[in-house]
């Protein structure tokens, strides 16, 4: 458990604490990324400033700056501040500082804000002891999690506090960290450092700042001192840091959508093979694994459709695991959806139909609903005609009566034409077989 009772002090320069933590900023001005919460005019920043911080759940890939954000509110807010770890804390620890932050309520009426990292792994039990302190005010709960809170977080507890999302930092944040790193950081502003390779960083340690510095912290110790004094920090020492090898994947640029598409297509292809191929390539590239997961959700009724309606549950459910377990277990998930899909049978015609249906929408507005589908619920609109002459399906041989549901002006349209693959050939037929005037 880390607890302690004001906001953190500067850092002193010491080898033994690592880089991440020694260029840790201390100032809002000085935070990296999440401009769509810090910038001018935004939640936090107001929030800040009128000094009225609400208890919030922070959700955001690691790396991002939750734990950071957290201190700085703690600091600017001039609250004690405690912070828990999920993992080492249990409900002995939340109460213990429920209890500090009560006496300092009504000694020093002194706000007390509670930081609890990996708020995810809270048990019911945990979580609940939070409650009342925190719709009383006597903590200002501020949880981080990398996990989607409406899953982990219990609902009284979440409706308690405000949702904010942290986004994935960009290219231009992480090079941003980087030169402050190396310019402001007293042990290393009085060497000359060239990083020559930061893409492999950038990939390495897949968007995670902390990841990020003291990889780069290892990296410099690990080069060697060139001409002038100077060190060069290559894709070499990068990777020796890191004890993995930087596989080219630009996750930021051009590279990342060429072969999101690449995969997309091999799927669309039928071809499991490349799939694979093209998955491993995201994966060792850092790609975030729900992202493929949420795209294969898409494809599954895009490309696949009523050909094989299973698709869509196996995507699902894929989804559903890579959000529960996360790397590395994921990539045997993402493979056994990827595999299914290439390898089932293949049609667009649920996408066609919904994007000609819409076509005609916006093309013929506020078309009619025929008199007999129309609810009939008083006796007036029974008299005008409301529902007259409806046939009960249930009423009918087979559980089918050939009648018009489309509005009058597009009564013999097709939007859902299916194909001959899969279990659409059986729906076509079977369609053919109740719609005789209809041709498909």
């Amino acid at each position: 458990m880390d607890l302690f009772e004001s906001a953190p002090t500067t850092h002193s320069p010491s080898t033994h604490t690592p880089l991440a933590e020694r260029v840790r900023p201390e100032r809002l001005d000085d935070f990296v990324g999440q401009e769509h919460l810090l910038g001018d005019g935004k939640p936090l920043r107001v929030l800040v400033a009128h000094n009225q911080l609400p208890s919030m759940i922070f959700w955001g890939p690691p790396g991002s700056g939750k734990t950071t954000l957290a201190r700085i509110l703690a600091r600017d807010s001039k609250a004690a501040f405690y912070q828990l770890n999920a993992v080492a804390s249990g409900v002995k620890d939340v109460r213990e500082v429920i209890d500090k932050a009560a006496s300092h309520r009504k000694f020093h009426s002194e706000k007390t804000i509670l930081f609890i990292d990996e708020i995810h792994r809270f048990n019911k039990a945990q979580q609940d002891a939070l409650l009342h302190s925190v719709e009383d005010g006597i903590i200002t709960l501020i949880g981080a999690t990398t996990e989607n809170p409406s899953f982990e977080v219990i609902a009284p507890l979440l409706s308690r506090c405000r949702l904010y999302v942290l986004e994935s930092l960009t290219v231009e944040h992480l090079n941003k960290i980087i030169d402050r790193a190396l310019t402001e950081d007293k042990l290393l502003q009085n060497e000359k450092i060239v990083v020559t390779d930061r893409d492999s960083l950038f990939h390495l340690s897949g968007g995670d700042a902390r990841m990020l510095l003291n990889g780069l912290e290892v990296a410099i110790r690990l080069a060697s001192v060139g001409a002038e004094g100077r060190k060069s920090v290559t894709r070499k020492e990068i990777e020796e840091a890191f004890q993995q090898k930087s596989v080219r994947y630009d996750k930021w640029g051009e590279l990342h959508y060429d072969i999101i598409s690449a995969f997309i297509k091999s799927v669309r292809g039928s071809d499991p093979d490349a799939a694979v191929y093209w998955l491993a390539r995201m994966l060792e590239g850092g790609e975030d694994p729900k992202f493929i997961a949420r795209r294969m959700i898409v494809l599954a009724s895009e490309d696949i459709g009523n050909a094989d309606p299973d698709a869509l549950t196996i995507a699902t459910s894929c989804f559903t695991a890579v959000n529960y377990i996360g790397m590395p277990e994921a990539r045997i998930v993402l493979s056994q959806g990827a595999t299914y899909l290439a390898s089932a049978p293949k049609s667009n015609a649920a996408y066609r139909a919904i994007d000609q249906a819409m076509e005609d929408v916006r093309r013929i507005q506020d078309a009619a609903v025929p008199l007999h589908l129309r609810n009939a619920p008083t006796g007036l609109m029974k008299n005008l005609g409301y529902g007259k002459d409806y046939q009960y399906s249930h009423d009918h041989e087979g559980n089918f009566k050939e009648q018009q549901y489309l509005p009058d002006p597009l009564r013999s349209t097709i939007y859902y034409q299916p194909s001959d693959n899969g279990e659409e050939k059986t729906i076509r037929e079977r369609l053919n077989n109740w719609w005789k005037t209809k041709k498909r």
